[in-house]
């Protein structure tokens, strides 16, 4: 009995605790959810409205889809990055979009999302909210723009490439257990070209990490002190070397690599703007002509048929 909740053994290990304490907090959620939409449907046999039906439906749906979510870390919060491919002003014009993108879709679904870092040539996003990593992580993979350029003094059609890579946000445990040699690393220091007061852009707090053997990076300049950008990009680098080992399945990190280019035939979705607007998803084969409500976040459509498709596809 004294391993038992409440015990003085079972708080030996705070981290592990906290784990315990969150998933039943999780269960709590998860039941407290079902009976609030039991609820509304019972109330709808009484008083039935379109507003309230809909609302049950919203609720329903994320439930259902959340029970698709079988990855270890489909509940966690999430760090999107985007990387402009070749083009110059217009791929890094693309990539901005794209950040906008789903940071306007993060909030439309209640998340909190903030720029952790706005560089020209990597853009990140660190997205807090449950399941955040489960839903986007589909989201991986190139994106391709067709336009009329707005750079172009010809008005010339342009295409544009992106690539958007998403991480977890590791548990405690998890980035505990990934320790990283200090001469595996590279760091270096500039300063904020961000928000965070007049400090932050006088001094070099804004911090970029790279993980020698692997070349795999991670920046922040979000928060107001050089350590704290540190251990950001230090959780951010070790979710992506985390990610690397599951995907290719290696033990050693000098084996890791990122083989997936952001240009032409490795694109997983087109958005087109001209000659005619369309965007559609080359895996799902799913597409609408509602360019700029998807530009806008409206991106549901996409995340929901990806999550449904067949184990197979």
């Amino acid at each position: 009995m004294e391993r038992e909740l409440g015990t003085p053994v079972f708080w030996e290990n705070r981290a592990a605790a906290d784990e315990k304490i969150k998933t039943l907090g999780e269960l709590k959620n998860l039941t407290d959810r079902f009976r609030a939409i039991t609820r509304d449907l019972s109330a709808l046999d009484k008083n039935f409205s379109e507003d309230k039906f809909f609302e049950a439906k919203r609720k329903f749906r994320a439930l259902e889809l959340e029970t698709l979510f079988g990855g270890r870390y489909d509940k966690q919060s999430a760090v999107l990055s985007v990387y402009p491919g070749a083009g110059g002003e217009d791929a890094s014009d693309w990539a901005k979009m794209l950040l906008d993108m789903y940071s306007k879709y993060a909030v439309n679904r209640g998340w909190d999302a903030k720029v952790i870092d706005d560089a020209p040539n990597h853009r990140t996003l660190e997205i807090r909210g449950a399941y955040a990593y489960g839903y986007l992580k589909g989201e991986i993979g190139v994106h391709r723009l067709v336009r009329i350029s707005p750079f172009s003094a010809k008005k010339l059609r342009h295409t544009s490439f992106a690539l958007v890579e998403i991480v977890p946000d590791l548990p405690r445990l998890e980035d505990e257990k990934i320790v990283i040699p200090e001469k595996d690393l590279k760091l270096e220091f500039y300063r904020s070209s961000g928000p965070g007061g007049q400090n932050v852009n006088k001094v070099e707090t804004a911090v970029r990490v790279v993980h020698l053997p692997t070349g795999l990076t991670a920046h922040s300049q979000v928060e107001r002190s050089q350590a704290s950008n540190r251990e950001k990009a230090m959780r951010i680098l070790k979710a992506r070397i985390y990610q690397r080992m599951e995907q290719e399945q290696v033990r050693e990190l000098r084996e890791l690599k990122t083989d997936v280019k952001p240009e032409w035939g490795n694109q997983i979705r087109s958005y087109v703007l001209n000659p005619y607007q369309l965007v559609k998803d080359h895996r799902t084969e799913i597409e609408t002509p509602h360019v700029h409500r998807v530009l806008e976040g409206d991106i549901d459509i996409f995340i929901e048929g990806y999550i449904e498709r067949p184990a197979h596809a």
